[in-house]
């Protein structure tokens, strides 16, 4: 059996960085757009660190907003460093993409 999961953790960096790409986010509201887009298993728990190791390599930085609900949210942002990121993903997610539908269709 597939494990999906599997193949959708390898492309979660880059798809985060691309909603944050979108609109300056918090964290909660990533990870819904994650399971809107089909990222079932995505939670709290396992996108917090991502966003700290993309923080940390200077691809997203952040800053904190009042919320209309309670405490302060922290929200994303890219960096110029995130936008040359985001570039280079989404050349290298095309190059296997394009490799895997090929090899599908079965063609050379």
């Amino acid at each position: 059996m597939v494990d999906r999961s599997q193949l959708m953790r390898g492309t979660l960096e880059g798809s985060i960085v691309k909603i944050i790409s979108m609109e300056e986010t918090y964290g909660y509201e990533i990870v819904s757009r994650l399971q809107d887009y089909g990222f079932d298993d995505a939670k709290e728990g396992s996108i917090y660190p991502i966003l700290v190791r993309l923080e940390k390599k200077k691809i997203i930085s952040s800053t904190y907003k009042e919320s209309p609900l309670g405490p302060k949210r922290k929200y994303y942002f890219l960096t110029d460093m995130g936008k040359t990121f985001l570039e280079e993903f989404e050349s290298a997610w095309n190059d296997v993409k394009n490799s895997v539908d090929r090899i599908m269709r079965g063609e050379r």
